[in-house]
């Protein structure tokens, strides 16, 4: 039986008078891939927010491993193997694709202006391991033909691929997915969500993703949290979500088939 990875307890989230989080609890479990659907203004990205310290909550708690990490800026999630990605990719658009992965590991010799100073033979050891991973994660992801591409010359969906190359820098213990298949060619949807189900299959990463396109959401996540009104409304299966009459008539009636 899984352990439950990420537990978020009863959150409450306001901007104004506006409440987008109202008592949300959600648990994701290791190595599991869940999916997050809810209609416009359903609090989707607000919850992503607040769990990847983007956001503080009014009230409630994100514990991750037993950890209470609420509140935590991003850059600690991200030392704790807490990574993301955008809708709207994040490259350095004049790097090449290989120099954007090079920069994700953190604490570099080569960031320290003094060390970089007396002891170049060093950091040049470690950026040739840097670059070598960076080549094998981009073979991973069969898009190492690109890898010496300027990021900003990729298309929508390469650069969904380069954002889920980054999390493979690190290690990665669960991955926030923010609308990876939105504005990407099927072609390259379907290369996405294959890396997704092998990065989860072979590499054990958790993922935790929104999204609208509810025939890929089915595809890949088990279980399927369906959010309303900053709540939760159902978590299920795709098929158990397809037959629940709330879900229908909140979500899947505006325009998914059943």
């Amino acid at each position: 039986m899984s352990e439950t990875l990420l537990n978020v307890q009863n959150i409450v989230k306001r901007f104004g008078g506006l409440v987008a989080l109202n008592d949300c609890t959600i648990d994701i479990e290791e190595g599991s891939i869940t999916g997050i659907i809810g209609p416009n203004g359903s609090g989707k990205s607000t919850l992503f927010n607040v769990i990847t310290g983007h956001l503080k909550p009014e009230s409630g708690s994100v514990l991750y491993n037993g950890e209470n990490i609420t509140g935590f800026e991003s850059y600690e999630l991200f030392e704790l193997g807490m990574l993301r990605t955008f809708q709207i990719a994040h490259e350095f658009t004049n790097m090449t694709v290989v120099e954007n992965l090079m920069v994700v590991p953190g604490n570099q010799a080569g960031e320290n202006l003094l060390y970089s100073l007396v002891n170049r033979r060093k950091i040049q050891e470690e950026d040739d391991v840097i670059k070598q991973k960076a080549f094998e994660v981009l073979e991973f992801l069969k898009i190492d033909h690109l890898k010496n591409e300027l990021a900003g010359n990729l298309s929508g969906g390469q650069k969904k691929l380069l954002e889920l190359a980054r999390t493979m820098m690190v290690d990665a213990k669960i991955v926030f997915l923010d609308e990876v298949g939105a504005g990407v060619n099927k072609t390259l949807l379907n290369d996405i969500a294959e890396s997704i189900l092998r990065l989860n299959n072979e590499k054990g990463y958790t993922f935790c993703m929104i999204e609208h396109d509810f025939d890929l959401i089915s595809r890949l996540c088990d279980p399927i949290i369906v959010l309303a009104e900053g709540s939760v409304l159902f978590k299920g299966t795709a098929d158990e979500i397809r037959k629940n009459d709330e879900v229908i008539e909140s979500y899947l009636g505006r325009g998914v088939k059943k």
